[in-house]
């Protein structure tokens, strides 16, 4: 049990901190209302609510800008051990490249990239 004491303190108090946070913010709040201003410096009125809806075409570019954010995240790392682990290395960071082209092979055919 003790080599779980770390995990379960930081999972304490990860709760402890978000439960602050909304207690914080329930007794911060601003009274709800209606609003009697317009949005700091536009001078027009608003078209569209706040929280709008994005088109579906934005997520698939996302999921593939996080591919390649993901893509950086494991090659920052690699590109500092790579001269000690050797060939083996090359060989994996590729393959894991070649898994990135071919998920960004298959959006482009199915049209992920197309605005029209």
């Amino acid at each position: 049990m003790t080599e779980f004491l770390p995990a379960l303190l930081l999972i304490a108090v990860s709760v402890l901190l978000v439960s602050a946070a909304y207690v914080w913010s329930f007794l911060v709040r601003l009274a709800k209302g209606t609003l009697v201003s317009t949005p700091f410096m536009s001078g027009l009125e608003p078209v569209e609510h706040a929280v709008s809806r994005y088109h579906v075409r934005w997520y698939t570019i996302t999921m593939v800008f996080l591919a390649f954010d993901m893509e950086m995240v494991f090659m920052y790392p690699w590109a500092v051990v790579v001269a000690q682990v050797g060939p083996k290395a090359v060989i994996e960071m590729f393959s894991f490249l070649a898994v990135l082209v071919a998920g960004v092979v298959y959006a482009w055919r199915e049209g992920a990239f197309r605005w029209t």
